[in-house]
C-alpha cells in the first residue's frame, strides 16, 4: 500500500513524474484505456487548470479543447465553484432525496424547470449522464405500465449514437464495439438512421430530403417493432459519436411528430449539449422542439463536482404525482447537496457573463477557422453547431474514402492523439464510426483561441498526410 504524499519538491510543479506513473501503472485503471500502451512510457498526468488552459506535472501547458470531456464550460479555475461547495458542505455535506429534501436540491430544480421547454418541469437527479439516460428508460417502462399500455417497453436510437456504460444506457447505444464484450444486454433497444449528411450520397445536396428520411427511419423502427411496444425514441440535438452530426431543417419537428403520432415518448439526450454548448440552455432550444424528457449532466456544474437530471414534463410525471404510484429507482448521490449548491453557482455563472449568448456571437467564427483546414487532402469534412464540431479524416476527398482497421488505429492512436497533445492541443481523436477529430472546448474562449486550435490542427494534419 502507497502512503506516500503525492506531492513532492522534485519539480518545478512539486510533482515528480516519473513517480506518479509508476504509481499509476500499478494501481489506476483508467477509463477506456489500453492500459498496456503504458507499460514503458510515463502516463499524461494533468494536475491544474486555469480558464481555457490545463497544465501537467512538467509545467507544460495545454489549450483544453474537449472541455475536459465536454464538461468545463465556464473554464478551469473558478474559485466561487470552489467555494460553493466549501460553504455547502460546512453546512450540509450530504443527505439522500430518498423520501426527504435539501434545499440546494429544491432550489436547482425549480431553477433547471424555469429553463426548461414546454411542460418539463419535473427534475429527477442523477450523479451523471449514463445514469439520467438509465433513468429516462426506466421511467418510459413505468409510465406505459401506469397509463394501461404495459407492452410498451421499448426504444429506439440511432447508430454510432453513445448514450452512456449502464447496461440499459448502453442497450441504447449504437456502437457495436462498445457492447460486444458486456452482453447479452438489455433487450429491446432498437436502431434507427442517424444525421450523417456527409454519408448520404443518394439524397445529392438535398439536405432536407435526407433529414426526412432520416426522420422516416425512426419511425419504420417503431412500425417494424410494432408501436404497442415502443416506449421511447432516444436522439442527442447533435449527435457526438461519429462526429458531431447535426440535425437537417425540420429533422426534430418530424421526429416529434411521429412519436405523438405512436404515443411514443420523445427523450432528448443533452448530456453534452446543454448549458450553452450549443449557445442554448438546452439543445432542443436550439432546434426547435420540445420532448417529453431532457437527460443532462457534464455542463450543469462544470464538472466541479458530479451530477445529473432528468427533466420530465408533467404529462409524464402525472401518474406518480397523484393515486399513490411511486418511481421504485434512485442513487444515493443524486442530487448531492454539494453538487446542487455548485450547479446553482455554476448557473450564476452562466447568465452574469452571458456564456450561452457568447456561443452564439462566437459560433460562426469558430466554424469558420475550422473550415479553413478543408484545403488540406485529409479533411473530407467539417460539421458540427455551437462550440461542438467534428472533423472527419479521408484518404480521398473526392470519393470520400475513410481509414480503417489498423490504418485508422495507426493514424489516430498511433499518431494523431500523441502529436495533438504534444502541439499543445488537448482533443480527441475518435473512430467510432469514420475517423475524426472532435472539438468541443470551454464557452469561454474567442477567435484567438480559434486561431490557435486551426493552426495546431493544420500542422498536425499536414504531418498526417505526409505520412500516409
Amino acid at each position: 500500500m502507497t502512503t506516500t504524499p503525492i506531492e513532492t519538491e522534485t519539480s518545478g510543479t512539486g510533482f515528480d513524474t516519473t513517480d506518479l506513473s509508476a504509481r499509476a501503472r500499478e494501481h489506476l485503471w483508467m477509463h477506456f484505456t489500453s492500459m498496456s500502451t503504458y507499460a514503458d512510457a510515463d502516463v499524461p498526468t494533468i494536475v491544474r487548470g486555469e480558464g481555457a488552459r490545463i497544465f501537467d506535472t512538467e509545467g507544460r501547458r495545454y489549450l483544453d479543447g474537449l472541455a475536459g470531456l465536454f464538461v468545463v464550460q465556464a473554464g478551469h479555475g473558478r474559485e466561487e465553484l470552489a467555494r460553493a461547495a466549501y460553504e455547502q458542505a460546512k453546512k450540509l455535506a450530504f443527505f439522500p432525496l430518498w423520501s426527504y429534501a435539501h434545499p440546494p436540491a429544491i432550489e436547482l430544480a425549480d431553477r433547471l424547470a424555469s429553463h426548461a421547454p414546454g411542460d418539463l418541469n419535473k427534475v429527477f437527479f442523477t450523479t451523471g449522464g449514463g445514469e439520467a439516460v438509465e433513468t429516462a428508460w426506466k421511467l418510459a417502462k413505468n409510465y406505459f405500465k401506469l397509463v394501461g399500455k404495459p407492452m410498451k417497453h421499448k426504444v429506439i436510437s440511432r447508430s454510432i449514437a453513445y448514450h452512456g456504460t449502464p447496461q440499459g444506457a448502453l442497450s441504447i447505444t449504437g456502437i457495436p464495439e462498445a457492447k460486444m464484450v458486456f452482453e447479452p444486454l438489455v433487450p429491446g433497444a432498437h436502431k434507427a438512421a442517424n444525421t450523417n449528411f456527409y454519408r448520404a450520397p443518394e439524397h445529392g445536396d438535398d439536405l432536407e430530403a435526407f433529414g426526412r428520411w432520416a426522420a422516416d427511419d425512426i419511425e419504420r423502427a417503431i412500425e417494424m417493432e410494432g408501436p404497442d411496444s415502443v416506449a421511447a425514441v432516444f436522439v442527442e440535438p447533435v449527435q457526438n459519436s461519429g462526429g458531431c452530426f447535426p440535425p437537417p431543417p425540420g429533422y426534430f419537428q418530424r421526429v416529434r411528430e411521429i412519436c405523438d403520432r405512436h404515443d411514443v415518448l420523445m427523450v432528448s439526450d443533452e448530456v453534452i449539449c446543454a448549458f450553452g454548448r450549443l449557445g442554448t440552455m438546452f439543445g432542443c432550444d436550439k432546434f426547435g422542439y420540445v420532448p417529453d424528457m431532457i437527460t443532462c449532466a457534464k455542463g450543469l456544474t462544470s464538472g466541479y463536482s458530479p451530477i445529473g437530471a432528468c427533466l420530465v414534463s408533467d404529462r409524464i410525471a402525472e401518474p406518480f404525482w397523484t393515486g399513490g404510484a411511486s418511481f421504485p429507482h434512485g442513487y444515493t448521490f443524486g442530487g448531492h447537496p454539494v453538487s446542487a449548491a455548485v450547479a446553482m453557482a455554476n448557473l450564476d455563472i452562466f447568465e452574469r457573463e452571458g456564456l450561452a449568448q457568447h456561443v452564439l456571437q462566437n459560433e460562426g467564427a469558430f466554424r469558420a477557422t475550422l473550415e479553413k483546414l478543408t484545403d488540406l487532402p485529409i479533411v473530407g469534412d467539417v460539421r458540427g453547431d455551437g462550440y461542438f464540431y467534428g472533423i472527419e479524416l479521408v484518404k480521398d476527398k473526392n470519393t470520400k474514402e475513410t481509414f480503417e482497421g489498423e490504418e485508422a488505429d495507426r493514424l489516430l492512436r498511433g499518431f494523431m492523439s500523441k502529436a495533438l497533445f504534444e502541439a499543445g492541443l488537448y482533443c480527441r481523436a475518435d473512430d467510432r464510426g469514420d475517423p475524426v477529430v472532435q472539438l468541443a472546448p470551454p464557452l469561454i474562449i474567442g477567435q484567438p483561441e480559434f486561431d490557435e486550435i486551426e493552426q495546431v490542427l493544420r500542422s498536425v494534419l499536414t504531418e498526417a498526410w505526409q505520412r500516409i
